[in-house]
């Protein structure tokens, strides 16, 4: 561990003497990206150093051990020196982690109700409405690209973007299938009904960066419509794009322009060809998705929302809490810690 960090330390002191030259500070392109890099290991350095401070207080402190005015006070210093030694040691371990290189993108998160009818869709606009609100409370933005409203409520289909610091390095976990149980406000029995939603996470993908070739789109343009079918646009402003080769589908209706509800469709098709050709990838390898919780596929049950027992279960890795109500008004992070912490757990163990 300690020659990946001195390695890290030479680095971080080339990159800082690089920033000093002339020749970088004017060319901006150069400066930022070496500043970013720079950033990117600030942390470690910071951690390290104090790592190395701690071991020097251990030295001194057994050196203080012979002098029988000082040993008292050595011993002490030295057992708490050695405790913040081996936590150090731990957080350093943690922070060495390859960092997946998605971590601090936006994401495109897609909700779908699945089974159950009206109550899957009204439970689809139940989770939109948590990660909306645990959005709020990164201070992250949320933008709508499409959203198919569901008869009874919530919506049959919502894809939207969530912008902010570290997005997907927190909701990468969130893809799979969740599981509701409770008595549907459609029940007159009062019973329980079980439903289910889906969920897609992606990573931000810009246009650029997949092959996407024109002769290979069907563009329609519509009138965008509001609830029920009714028009709110007069002009064909209302765009869906048909990615024929692997018949994917995006549509985007939001803005007033059409040309900004091209982009926005542009970028989702993009996302979409981008993950799909990673799946696709990995199965013809025949790969597990190593390193990671669960397999990211939205047909894996992940989670279950027991609303009689006001619990909240997460099957991959047998958590639970009795705050179901707490988590729907978006308090996800006991959840999501606890994700991230046994992601960390399996890599540290090369699983």
């Amino acid at each position: 561990m300690k020659e990946r960090l001195e390695t890290i330390i030479t680095k971080y002191n080339e990159l800082s003497k690089l920033l000093t030259k002339p020749e970088v500070l004017t060319d901006y392109n150069r400066l930022k990206t070496l500043s970013k890099e720079q950033k990117d290991l600030e942390d470690i350095v910071i951690k390290y150093k104090e790592y190395l401070d701690c071991e020097n207080t251990i030295e001194e402190a057994k050196k203080m051990m012979s002098d029988p005015d000082l040993k008292e006070l050595a011993e002490e210093e030295l057992n708490s020196s050695i405790v913040k030694k081996e936590k150090l040691e731990r957080e350093l371990e943690l922070m060495l982690i390859p960092k997946d290189p998605n971590d601090d993108k936006n994401i495109i998160m897609e909700i779908r109700g699945a089974a159950g009818g009206d109550e899957a869709n009204i439970f689809a606009g139940d989770l939109y409405r948590m990660y909306s609100k645990y959005a709020e409370k990164q201070n992250w933005k949320i933008e709508v690209l499409h959203e198919v409203e569901g008869t009874a409520g919530g919506y049959s289909q919502i894809e939207f973007m969530i912008k902010g610091e570290n997005v997907y390095s927190k909701l990468k976990f969130e893809s799979g299938s969740h599981r509701v149980q409770r008595v549907p406000v459609t029940e007159t029995q009062g019973r329980v009904h079980t439903s289910t939603a889906t969920v897609l996470v992606m990573p931000e993908v810009n246009v650029e960066e997949v092959e996407i070739r024109e002769s290979d789109l069907k563009i329609d343009v519509y009138h965008s419509s509001g609830a029920g079918g009714q028009s709110v646009n007069t002009s064909n402003s209302a765009v869906r794009i048909t990615h024929v080769p692997t018949n994917t589908i995006v549509t985007c209706q939001i803005e007033r322009s059409q040309l900004k509800n091209k982009e926005k469709a542009m970028k989702m098709l993009a996302t979409k060809l981008h993950e799909a050709a990673i799946e696709k990838r990995e199965n013809e390898v025949g790969a597990t998705r190593k390193n990671k919780i669960g397999t990211g596929d939205r047909s894996e049950k992940i989670r279950t929302y027991n609303y009689p027992q006001n619990r909240i279960t997460d099957h991959r890795i047998n958590f639970s809490i009795m705050e179901l109500d707490r988590v729907m008004e978006g308090n996800l992070d006991p959840i999501i810690e606890a994700l991230i912490t046994e992601d960390q757990r399996l890599k540290l163990l090369g699983e």
